[in-house]
């Protein structure tokens, strides 16, 4: 029952080529920077990444990109605050995209842990992203079918873990990496801090360690917002 992992290197070590890998985080919160690192280390290729979004300059999900870890992106917003690297390759026919609208994406997400197959959402109907999606009408309203999102694994950031996985956030960090704990055969953690077993009150339990498979330590996390102000590249 004691999910704690010695190193990121062995965090990672199950990842393999042609993996799907959910990532946490919005933006830089949230994004388990240290887990991605150790994956660009490992160098597997043709991954398929869901995401919030692309990354943004040299660091975390954008190194990826740039190592040409990534064969497909699924995310919401493939350009925010500085997409350069993504935009690149993506002009150049080097990297899919399958855009999906936020809400529709966090509930895809929810729906692949809960084991709902597909659902149906107004959003998208009439637009070029329904192209090819059943539609059907209720109550007199359009509505678009959105299929379930699931991952071989998933590698998240959290505030506090106990040997069991059970996990806590940190204020907005807790954004998407709940509904991606539970929505992949495997789930791997980064946590601030591991405390004894009993050291999380119940109440405060985000994500149950059932949907937990390991957790690794890191005790002082990087923030890509700072690491990108600062110029930083990786590797």
């Amino acid at each position: 029952m004691d999910k704690r992992i010695a190193t990121l290197v062995d965090a990672v070590a199950g990842i393999g080529d042609g993996a799907t890998v959910m990532i946490g985080g919005f933006g830089g919160s949230g994004a388990p920077i240290e887990l991605i690192h150790a994956l660009i280390d490992k160098g597997p290729r043709n991954l398929t990444v869901i995401n919030n979004n692309a990354g943004n300059g040299h660091v975390g999900l954008a190194a990826m990109i740039e190592q040409g870890l990534i064969r497909k992106m699924i995310c919401s917003f493939p350009r925010s605050a500085d997409p350069k690297v993504f935009t690149d390759l993506y002009l150049a026919r080097k990297i899919e995209l399958e855009l999906v609208p936020q809400g529709t994406l966090a509930e895809r997400i929810r729906a692949g842990g809960a084991g709902i197959p597909a659902f149906y959402t107004p959003t998208s109907y009439g637009t070029e992203l329904a192209e090819g999606k059943p539609v059907a009408e209720f109550d007199g309203r359009h509505y678009v079918q959105e299929r379930w999102l699931k991952a071989d694994f998933a590698i998240i950031k959290a505030e506090l873990g106990d040997p069991l996985g059970n996990l806590t956030y940190r204020m907005a960090a807790r954004n998407f990496n709940p509904l991606m704990a539970m929505a992949a055969t495997r789930t791997i953690a980064q946590v601030s801090r591991i405390v004894d077993a009993g050291g999380i009150d119940p109440e405060h339990v985000i994500t149950p360690g059932i949907f937990v498979d390991g957790i690794v330590e890191v005790s002082d996390p990087k923030q890509e917002e700072v690491l990108n102000r600062e110029g930083a590249v990786y590797p």
